[in-house]
């Protein structure tokens, strides 16, 4: 039986120009993750990473700190497989609709823009987030000329099947990626509904992991969002 790991990035830059940059709190959660693998012994036989900043940088300072452990870190394989699939880009294409159209999202998008602190607008975001992207992931808002959701679904599902059906047994390989392909992975060894899929992606924290088992067209959840690096409540983010 192997194992695989699928990491969640570390916070990204939520409401500044560049979204796709890891915060502070971002690389602190990355090196606690590296400086943890490294204590337990933890040991890879290969790593990926989706093609963002966010989840190559969490991926190379997971390395970085690893190796400072004494650690032999794989080079990390960027993988276009698992990429996030485009949110701010239906984000921006269907919100201004739904503004117009829509109480329920018009509702939601005030309290954002009313929110009095940092904590109430990712609180708030999150609530429009998950009510857009739902929509979209239904196939109730098409977006021109970005991926849909099936199709992400059949992209991740690819570079799941890529990386583990290769027959090799005692493997561990780990997958620096986000919120979606987590989500898809939990849809493949569980058979979630999209509905289901989603949820499970809205709940994974940043920098956590979850663990599957595979061996040959086996592919089985054995833990899911552990985070036993980040003792400090403090470093639980979901943005």
């Amino acid at each position: 039986m192997s194992h695989l790991f699928l990491v969640r990035h570390g916070q990204a830059s939520f409401l500044q120009p560049d979204y796709d940059r890891l915060s502070t709190k971002g690389e602190e959660q990355s090196r606690l993750l590296g400086g943890y693998w490294s204590k337990h012994r933890v040991a890879f036989d290969a790593v990926y990473s989706g093609p963002r900043s966010r989840q190559k940088d969490t991926a190379r300072i997971v390395g970085e700190e690893y190796r400072r452990a004494g650690g032999a870190w794989p080079e990390p394989e960027i993988l276009n497989h698992f990429d996030e699939f485009r949110a701010e880009a239906v984000i921006a294409y269907a919100l201004p609709k739904l503004v117009q159209t829509d109480e329920h999202v018009r509702g939601l998008h005030q309290a954002f823009e009313n929110a009095a602190s940092k904590a109430e607008q990712f609180k708030t975001f999150q609530r429009v987030f998950e009510v857009v992207i739902a929509k979209w992931a239904a196939g109730e808002l098409p977006v021109p000329g970005i991926e849909s959701w099936p199709d992400f679904c059949v992209r991740v599902q690819q570079g799941l099947r890529e990386l583990t059906g290769n027959g090799s047994r005692g493997r561990r390989i780990a997958i620096f990626s986000s919120g979606g392909p987590i989500g898809v992975a939990m849809q493949r060894s569980l058979a979630l509904s999209t509905e289901a899929t989603l949820r499970s992606a809205w709940m994974v924290p940043n920098c956590a992991y979850s663990e599957f088992l595979f061996s040959g067209s086996r592919f089985t959840l054995s833990s899911y969002n552990a985070y036993p690096h980040l003792t400090d409540p403090a470093l639980h983010t979901y943005r």
